[in-house]
């Protein structure tokens, strides 16, 4: 792989060449953070997990520099961060077992900046070469304006590809805001009741964020238990986690939909779903 930044690296935690660990890939996550990935696409990992027919492959947008910071690290720069946060995603990916783990290496602005095309060819340029059936992304309606600059470039990017080479399905996941809000019919639930143990030591991998001020770990498992038993109010649960994704398919595929009024259609059905059911017990 050829990226637009000399910084920018592929990383094969099995040590295959590359063109081999990108074509095995079946399951693709694009986050813009390091440690975003094992917050929101917990499920396909699992999934993915010690199988020789299904592989995952992350991608990371920027760099990690600008994260906030405390004890150990309260005196890393920078640049020191940005290299402690390499370190724990190709952790992660070695734990994960993933097919590769893309590093970009982008500053917040640029990824950002929709007038900057290197990001959404770097990620054409993965997509193509690791022909995923699923790729897993943040969330539209995020509050986080990096995470949502990387959807929409994630969604750029699959556009740019022939029909015949996008991937099957595209899912907007958790991480800055949950999606609980969503009408129940059109939400994807994930499935997390497996390997919990997987789970908390890849989201405890990122030391600098967790010791460094933010219990992405407790949080994140505690949400996907609340998703678990909230989601159903009349039943037992049946699930031990679960985590909610946005089905983003019909951004990929077909006539160009505006990704604004794909947001503004959800959040006013969510409306009418609210507004009904006081209207009818009003």
């Amino acid at each position: 792989m050829h990226f637009h930044l000399e910084s920018a690296e592929l990383f094969i935690p099995d040590g295959a060449p590359e063109a081999t660990a990108l074509a095995r890939t079946t399951h693709m996550g694009i986050s813009a953070h390091q440690d975003d990935i094992e917050i929101m696409a917990a499920a396909p990992i699992i999934e993915c997990f010690q199988r020789e027919d299904l592989w995952f492959t992350g991608v990371v947008v920027t760099d990690g520099r600008g994260s906030p910071r405390d004890g150990l690290y309260q005196a890393y720069d920078d640049e020191q961060m940005r290299v402690v946060r390499i370190k724990e995603q190709k952790k992660a990916a070695t734990v994960g077992e993933y097919a590769a783990q893309a590093l970009l290496d982008y500053p917040s602005r640029v990824v950002k900046d929709a007038a900057d095309r290197r990001p959404v060819e770097d990620l054409a340029a993965l997509l193509k070469a690791a022909r995923p059936q699923v790729v897993y992304t943040h969330n539209l309606a995020d509050k986080h304006d990096s995470h949502v600059a990387t959807a929409l470039r994630v969604i750029a990017a699959i556009r740019s590809l022939p029909e015949a080479e996008r991937p099957q399905r595209l899912l907007g996941c958790e991480v800055w805001r949950a999606l609980d809000w969503m009408p129940d019919s059109e939400k994807v639930a994930l499935d997390l009741s497996l390997h919990e143990n997987l789970q908390a030591a890849l989201l405890g991998v990122f030391d600098s964020q967790i010791s460094g001020g933010k219990r992405y770990d407790l949080a994140t498992m505690g949400r996907r238990r609340a998703n678990a038993t909230y989601f159903e109010s009349h039943g037992v649960d049946t699930s031990l986690g679960m985590s909610f994704a946005m089905d983003m398919t019909t951004l990929i595929h077909g006539a160009a939909q505006d990704p604004s009024a794909f947001c503004e259609a959800l959040i006013g059905r969510f409306a009418q779903e609210v507004t009904g059911r006081l209207k009818r017990f009003g």
